[in-house]
């Protein structure tokens, strides 16, 4: 339990109490946009809001710390709100730098009349500096993998120079770091009752790029605690914190129940 930190409570007033620096990463996705009632329990949502947790969560975030924010826009009176570019351009007003825009590819039931179906979410990743741990994930098969490097490269003014002979006398690895855009269905057997859960890989991938073992991560929009059991898992230290008490009670159920 030395390694867990849940809290049933407001987030903000939470992360008022947290000492400066001392969160390595951040997981988490807030509410998208508006007021949100879940279970009866009214979420104060809005850009003010946001604005003021966006600025604790750079206090919080260590030097070289990041902080995956995974978010996407409502659709009010035919247009979508543009909430998550505000949101990600205030994190850069606080100090982060907006070190990668990934896209969470997911398949959404939803059709539309007149646009095309939502498949994505964004997902910025911040950094407080360089990022102090980039293990990234090496599962692209290279189409030449195992082959001579060979071909030429392209220069600063658009035009090509023959690779030297140090280059080609390398081999193209059988395989490189995977795109940033990732394509991770979501959970259909959700037995949470969560409307929005992530799925565990989702939260497992960024944990193992973006932070080492013994690690303080962070989730302050925990939900149904999906981020706190893949640090279980993945020797993390876990700070969560989730308002609705019910989502709450399943959170911890879930977490304590991989403690070994």
């Amino acid at each position: 339990m030395e390694n867990l930190s849940l809290y049933n409570d407001d987030c903000l007033t939470i992360l008022r109490t947290l000492k400066g620096e001392t969160v390595d990463l951040t997981v988490t996705s807030p509410p998208y946009d508006n007021i949100r009632s879940y279970n009866g329990c009214v979420i104060n949502w809005n850009y003010q809001t946001f604005q003021a947790i966006a600025k604790e969560l750079y206090r919080v975030t260590a030097k070289g710390g990041v902080v995956v924010w995974v978010v996407s826009d409502a659709t009010v009176h035919g247009s979508e709100t543009g909430t998550s570019f505000r949101q990600a351009l205030w994190f850069k007003e606080c100090g982060f730098n907006l070190h990668d825009t990934m896209i969470w590819q997911k398949i959404s039931p939803f059709q539309h009349r007149n646009r095309y179906i939502q498949a994505f979410d964004y997902m910025f990743v911040l950094s407080k500096g360089v990022p102090k741990t980039a293990n990234l994930i090496q599962d692209r098969k290279n189409k030449w993998g195992g082959t001579q490097v060979h071909g030429t490269e392209r220069q600063h003014d658009g035009s090509t120079k023959a690779r030297s002979s140090v280059q080609k006398g390398k081999t193209v690895k059988e395989y490189g770091a995977r795109f940033n855009i990732w394509d991770i269905s979501p959970n259909k057997a959700n037995k949470t009752g969560h409307p929005a859960v992530f799925p565990e890989q989702l939260a497992t991938d960024h944990i193992r790029t973006w932070s080492k073992e013994g690690d303080t991560v962070l989730d302050c929009f925990m939900g149904s605690g999906t981020t706190g059991v893949s640090c279980v898992k993945n020797s993390r230290r876990f700070i969560g914190v989730e308002i609705d008490k019910t989502y709450f009670d399943i959170a911890r159920t879930r977490i304590l129940g991989e403690i070994p």
